[in-house]
Formats: structure tokens, C-alpha cells, sequence
């Protein structure tokens, strides 16, 4: 399937081991920054009971959900056992400072 990339803001606006959340077709997207400035983008739901991940706590490449303490696997999405679970995750990228956020086309959706 192909994307598009957006520009969703800049690399200095996510502070260190937080998140910034943006929105795509009514979907938040929560981008997360790793203290080695690695960046990442999950939808900001808990695969749990749907807790904003954006206000959880980040700590190497992982979240923890705010709500009930599940930890997310932020390049995967994937709940740590002994939880199971996924969160989508999205491509993103850094290019100039830019952070970058790939959709699929809208027309690939459709043919999908």
C-alpha cells in the first residue's frame, strides 16, 4: 500500500520522553520522542481499555499506559507480557528536524 508523508510538526516540539498527539481521519495519533531522540507513532489508545498512551510514561522504547500500568512496545506496539495486546503503530521519520508521519493514500484505502 502506498502513503503519503505529512509534516506534522518539529522534532524540538516533542519534548524527550514525551509525545505530541496529531489526528488523521478523526484517529489520534500519539508521536512519541525517546530520550536518544528516536521517534515513533502509535495510535494513541492502550490495546487495554483504550487509556491515551500520550500521557503515559516513556522509558527506553516502551510506554506505560497512565490508566492501569500496561507497557507498550513503541516500535511494535505490543504489549509486554505477562499483557497481550497491540496498538497500531505508523511509520514516521525526521528529515531536517521535520517530523514526518506516513498515510496511506486514500485511494489505496478504497482498493484495499
Amino acid at each position: 500500500m502506498s502513503s503519503t508523508w505529512f509534516t506534522v510538526g518539529q522534532l524540538a516540539d516533542i519534548p524527550r520522553l514525551g509525545a505530541k498527539v496529531v489526528h488523521w481521519q478523526g484517529t489520534p495519533i500519539a508521536i512519541f520522542r525517546t530520550q536518544k531522540d528516536e521517534v515513533f507513532a502509535l495510535e494513541d489508545h492502550c490495546p487495554h481499555k483504550k487509556g491515551p498512551l500520550s500521557q503515559g510514561i516513556v522509558h527506553d522504547r516502551k510506554v506505560t499506559c497512565p490508566l492501569h500500568g500496561w507497557v507498550i512496545e513503541l516500535d511494535r506496539g505490543t504489549a509486554i507480557a505477562p499483557d497481550t495486546g497491540c496498538t497500531p503503530t505508523f511509520a514516521v521519520r525526521v528529515t531536517d528536524g521535520r517530523v514526518e508521519l506516513a498515510v496511506p493514500h486514500l485511494d489505496a484505502l478504497a482498493t484495499a
